[in-house]
């Protein structure tokens, strides 16, 4: 049975099938690959007297070649190391509950108490508007999605520093780090939905139609969550500061995102001197975030319509965040191992 080949310390190739023979193709770095054909097919003999199966000798044909760029074949290696994947993220979830008192319930406590906080700060005192309905649920429902992109966002920053060590030593596609940061959020995600739901449920609100949109809004925040996490994660192996400004980055982005004020506070259009007229709520709608927080509040509050045009922008945005950060991680992917 084959199994995914471990290559050592510094390498980071790419698997890409040669279309000449039987061979598997691995990127060493940005100016060559090599081509591994193996002959004869990899097999089991037969035991030997102690019981044992001696292992067979494989031949390998080494060729260099021009690089290739991120394509349908580091997909293909991705996918091949989707067992490392799931196996990571789980260790992920299972190490942050693990010898914990309160357990799932560190998945509630950030969201609920911000809840009450940004309630007596922002909706009693500034009496900030909320579109109709209670600030609590207001509050909450920005929250939940909120939290979950700023705490991926964050871990995913330092997910390739963190590890280091398992990187110089064993290869693996390094995409897959990031990912296993992004997804095993989904998972304090998904608890405080649920539970979020029964709150705004006892505060009286009423879900409507648009909680059919939810599963692409879900999809929309991770994809965005997995850009941005890719943008920061390679540029902090190179920039320590990085990590030391996270804390302070995603408080600033708590701001630029309508979490605590509605969008609606932000007018449609201003008109500067000079007759020059610009859309600061087009401008604002181009952060993903702003349609998948909006989008919920639609489908759980039902505060406005379903922002389509919004969650459309966002969408592009979103995106072109991915590919970029996809296309810049692994330009400097054979770096990662050496300078961390």
């Amino acid at each position: 049975m084959r199994r995914p080949l471990l290559l050592a310390a510094s390498l980071s190739p790419a698997v890409t099938e040669c279309p000449q023979s039987d061979a598997r193709t691995i990127s060493l770095d940005p100016n060559s690959h090599v081509v591994i054909q193996e002959l004869p097919e990899i097999a089991v003999s037969a035991p030997v007297p102690d019981g044992k199966s001696s292992a067979v000798d494989t031949r390998y044909e080494v060729v260099i070649g021009a690089p290739r760029r991120f394509g349908a074949a580091d997909l293909h290696e991705l996918w091949s190391y989707r067992d490392l994947l799931t196996l990571l993220t789980w260790r992920t979830v299972r190490v942050r509950y693990a010898q914990s008192a309160v357990g799932l319930g560190w998945a509630l406590i950030q969201p609920l108490f911000q809840m009450v906080i940004f309630t007596l700060l922002f909706g009693r005192l500034a009496n900030l508007q909320s579109d109709g309905v209670s600030y609590a649920a207001f509050s909450l429902v920005g929250l939940i999605p909120w939290t979950y992109f700023a705490n991926a966002v964050q871990g995913g920053a330092g997910t390739l520093v963190t590890n280091a060590a398992m990187i110089s030593k064993v290869y693996f596609p390094r995409l897959v780090l990031p990912m296993t940061e992004v997804g095993a959020k989904l998972f304090d995600f998904l608890i405080a939905l649920v539970v979020g739901l029964g709150v705004i449920l006892m505060l009286g609100a009423a879900p409507n139609w648009g909680v059919l949109m939810l599963p692409y809004l879900v999809l929309l925040m991770t994809v965005t969550a997995l850009g941005v996490s890719l943008w920061l994660a390679t540029l902090a192996v190179q920039y320590r500061d990085i990590n030391h400004a996270m804390g302070f980055l995603v408080q600033l982005m708590l701001y630029a995102n309508p979490v605590i004020y509605s969008t609606s506070m932000i007018p449609e259009s201003w008109t500067l001197p000079g007759g020059w007229t610009i859309w600061p709520r087009a401008v604002f709608a181009l952060n993903p975030m702003v349609g998948v927080i909006e989008g919920f509040r639609s489908a759980l509050l039902g505060t406005r319509p379903m922002p389509f045009g919004w969650i459309a922008l966002g969408t592009v945005t979103s995106l072109i965040t991915l590919v970029t950060g996809l296309r810049y991680f692994r330009r400097r992917e054979r770096l990662i191992a050496d300078v961390t």
